[in-house]
């Protein structure tokens, strides 16, 4: 029998986990003592058994370690982690635990139907790491196709797997030789590869290939996982936008009735399309512009928490957009505007403009549509109260010019229903129309002009008369020119008269001022405006009496078609002449001339003329032609 002391030295090296080689060190010491033969063999014996049962600590420590990694996994999948997160924890443990050079992971894709490189672990070559797995191709290939795992010493050398230059490249460049691959399986279902491999060529064990398929069927697990909190958070989302959906549409039925019933409430109190604008505004958060069918701004609002300002337009797609929802009756978004047709009938009355901070629900569409409807009944009442007034005013300003004697107190008392004060300064416009046109649209026009005047209007036989405060005709006359040609859209010619505060002088301001217009458009003057001091007794003269071409062609006629066909400058010259009072030097120093030149001028306009055109009757009327040559804008100033 052995020494005691021999055995408990095999213990020693248990205890302290000592490698196998330190095993053979008892054996080698009774051999050097001259131990017998039989000791020797019986600690033969002993050290076997002591290597046996280091084996067997060997694998429990192991398996110990391999129960562990498992434990993590399962409660990295507990924790909810990533998914990355998770995938590469399991490709980790498993080079790890296998004690491999590179550990990776693939997964199929089903809609290229090969499989590509999701986790890796220890790989170093891009190549390796971007490679995509044919099904059948290389060793994952395999597995991925059979769903069976597969293990290799040498995978360059092994014919079992189909060879490709990119897998085999990617293999070299990585330098791996032993590979392990293990499907990851979702039931029958196989949805990718987990993998350890060596630069070296080693076996694999039994054991190592079951820890791998464990590794790999949490990876499983951790995948389909992710898929199912994917499809979870998706439903989720669909259902929180649902819900926000359903709220939003609930709230904007909720404004939509609101807004219904201010609106009404607005209607019946007679409120106006101010008080429209600003209760759409309070119900719809945003800016609102309201337009007439000139486009015309009548009213702007925005709601207490709009911080921009007011909408910028572009006429063009304003116009555009306008046409788009009069067509529809309903509104139309352009941008970030929504606009809607204001219309009654066939009849365009205007538009709104809405800016949101955000886009409209259908419900606050429709609440916008109502607010322009509501406009539209608005501007219909104004229009219908408007006309009636118009009328009222037209009858007045008539019976003031073809009745102003019969009762002027009554006169008076009607005027000031409406507003209008005859004993203040008023004067008397009348204006005329280059070329006919809408006589709706006239009247329309001059009862609205006068009405926001404060003055009285009636249209008729293609002229508007007008009553307006004031004490200039000559300024009158040119606003009602202008304004009435813009809105027109084609000349209008004005001629004013007075001032007067008495009413039975309105009907003399009125004939004064029907001859301003005549005496405007004989000069040629169509859609100028002017009273009867602008033009002087020339203009009053010829509007009342004379042919104005004629009378020109009459009395100078001969020396403007000289000057025309010469190019010469006698009518300057005998405008000069009259000017300087018959002075020949004054004359020609006026047109920096010689006063030699200015005597052979004159005799050439004699000659023109005839003898006697420097007698008082004749000089004349050759000033007045003079004059009316000027004011129609044919004569230069007097140069040389």
């Amino acid at each position: 029998m052995p020494p005691m002391g021999s055995a408990l030295e095999f213990l020693d090296l248990l205890a302290r986990e000592a490698a196998p080689v330190e095993f053979e060190q008892p054996l080698l010491a009774a051999r050097m003592r001259g131990e017998p033969a039989d000791d020797l063999a019986e600690l033969e014996r002993i050290k076997l058994r002591a290597l046996q049962v280091r084996a067997l600590l060997d694998r429990r420590r192991r398996r110990e370690e391999e129960l562990s990694a498992l434990y993590d996994t399962a409660g990295d999948l507990a924790g909810l982690r990533g998914l990355d997160a998770v995938l590469r924890a399991i490709v980790h443990r498993a080079r790890t635990l296998l004690n491999a050079d590179v550990s990776y992971l693939t997964l199929n894709d089903p809609d290229r139907g090969d499989t590509y490189m999701r986790i890796t672990d220890g790989s170093v070559a891009a190549s390796f790491q971007s490679l995509r797995l044919p099904p059948g191709a290389g060793l994952g290939g395999l597995v991925a196709l059979t769903g069976t795992p597969y293990a290799t010493a040498n995978y360059a050398g092994d014919p079992r797997f189909q060879h490709t230059s990119e897998i085999d490249g990617g293999v070299t460049d990585e330098g791996l030789v032993a590979i392990l691959g293990v499907p990851l399986r979702l039931g029958s279902r196989v949805i990718g590869v987990l993998f350890a491999a060596n630069r070296t060529e080693r076996p694999f064990a039994r054991e190592e290939v079951s820890l791998l398929v464990s590794l790999a069927a949490h990876a499983a697990v951790a995948i389909d996982a992710a898929r199912l909190l994917t499809e979870t958070q998706t439903a989720l989302s669909e259902l929180s936008a649902a819900n926000a959906v359903i709220r939003a549409h609930s709230e904007s039925v909720e404004r939509a009735a609101a807004a219904h019933d201010r609106m009404t409430a607005l209607v019946l109190r007679g409120g106006g399309v101010e008080d429209v604008a600003r209760d759409l505004v309070d119900v719809l958060d945003g800016a609102l512009l309201v337009f007439d069918a000139q486009g015309r701004q009548l009213a702007t609002a925005k709601s207490a928490s709009w911080t921009g300002g007011l909408p910028a337009l572009d006429p063009e797609a304003v116009a555009e957009a306008v046409a788009a929802s009069r067509g529809t009756r309903r509104s139309v978004r352009r941008g970030e505007l929504y606009v809607a047709a204001v219309v009654a009938g066939a009849d365009n009355l205007g538009a709104l403009v809405f800016q949101p901070p955000q886009p409209l629900a259908e419900a606050d569409q429709r609440t916008l549509e109502r607010a322009a409807q509501i406009t539209a009944l608005l501007l219909l009442f104004r229009h219908t109260v408007a006309e009636a007034e118009g009328q009222v005013r037209g009858e007045l300003l008539d019976d003031l010019i073809s009745r102003p004697a019969r009762d002027p107190d009554a006169l008076r008392a009607r005027a000031r229903r409406v507003g209008v004060d005859l004993d203040a300064p008023h004067v008397v416009v009348v204006a005329e129309e280059a070329q006919a046109g809408s006589r709706q649209q006239a009247t329309s026009w001059a009862r609205g002009f006068a009405a926001s005047h404060s003055g009285l209007a009636m249209a008729r036989d293609g002229r508007m008369t007008f009553l307006l405060p004031g004490a200039d005709p000559g300024q009158a006359a040119r606003l009602v020119a202008r304004e009435a040609t813009r809105c027109l859209g084609r000349p209008v010619t004005a001629g004013g008269a007075g001032p007067t505060s008495d009413p039975a002088a309105v009907a003399t301001a009125c004939r004064e001022a029907d001859h301003c217009v005549q005496a405007l458009v004989a000069l040629g003057r169509t859609g100028a405006g002017a009273g009867t001091a602008d033009l002087g007794y020339v203009g009053l003269l010829l509007g009342r009496q004379y042919d104005a071409a004629g009378f020109l062609a009459d009395v100078l006629g001969p020396v403007i078609e000289y000057d025309r066909r010469r190019g010469t400058s006698l009518v300057p010259t005998l405008d000069a002449y009259f000017a300087a009072g018959g002075s020949l030097a004054r004359a020609a120093e006026a047109l920096h001339v010689h006063v030699n030149t200015v005597s052979q001028r004159l005799d050439r306009i004699g000659q023109l003329l005839g003898a006697g055109w420097q007698d008082p009757d004749r000089s004349l009327d050759v000033r007045l032609a003079l004059r009316l040559h000027r004011m129609r804008g044919c004569l230069r100033p007097p140069t040389g």
